[in-house]
């Protein structure tokens, strides 16, 4: 298996993309999402707390495999890695940031949103892509069109999707996975409503089975 190949990684049908504004709630939402059957989150770069959650969680809950997420500078590579993060993720890809995430001693899933960039990350070597923004982008529609000309990757399409139409997306064979943020909303988590995350975790987890 290639170094970037997250495949063994994911093998939940949702990863929660989460953002977190206070580090103290990371360890407390990771059980949240393990209690309802998914052991893959995307801890966004969005907020001063984000390093600080990635590095609660993996010190804290050994089963929960954690993404590193908003990567858009090879920067944010190094401070991901040093917080022990098992595999990257960019919105959008430049050949800069290409060529870093390739180089990482973690899987990576690169964003693109067109034809051109999925071919120019699968020369890269990267075998799974992240699809954003999905739904803006074009949807499964795209997915389907793009699986004969390019049926050696794969996707995780984010970005508009939600628990309405993740399954219409994994139902393609070119998908992964899907992410989205309606599992553990920022709202959700800031209020501490752990119970109703792990519903929804639960029933996200029920979407591949």
């Amino acid at each position: 298996m290639l170094l970037s190949d997250p495949t063994a990684l994911i093998t939940v049908p949702v990863i929660p993309v989460v953002t977190i504004e206070r580090a103290a709630d990371a360890v407390p939402l990771a059980r949240a999402l393990l209690a309802g059957g998914l052991n893959v989150v995307e801890i966004t770069l969005r907020t001063p707390a984000a390093m600080d959650a990635v590095r609660a969680i993996i010190a804290e809950v050994d089963d929960m495999i954690v993404g590193v997420g908003t990567v858009t500078r090879p920067l944010d590579i190094a401070h991901a890695v040093e917080a022990g993060a098992d595999f990257l993720v960019s919105p959008g890809t430049p050949a800069d940031l290409a060529q870093a995430l390739a180089d990482a001693p973690v899987p990576a899933l690169p964003g693109c949103a067109t034809v051109s960039e999925a071919m120019t990350l699968a020369a890269f070597g990267f075998p799974v892509l992240k699809f954003f923004p999905a739904e803006p982008s074009g949807g499964t529609r795209w997915l389907r069109a793009v699986a004969e000309p390019l049926p050696d990757v794969r996707f995780c399409p984010t970005g508009g999707i939600n628990g309405g139409n993740a399954g219409d997306y994994l139902a393609l064979p070119n998908v992964l996975a899907v992410g989205g943020s309606w599992v553990a909303p920022a709202k959700a988590i800031a209020s501490g409503d752990f119970a109703g995350i792990t519903a929804r975790a639960r029933a996200a987890a029920a979407l591949r089975t």
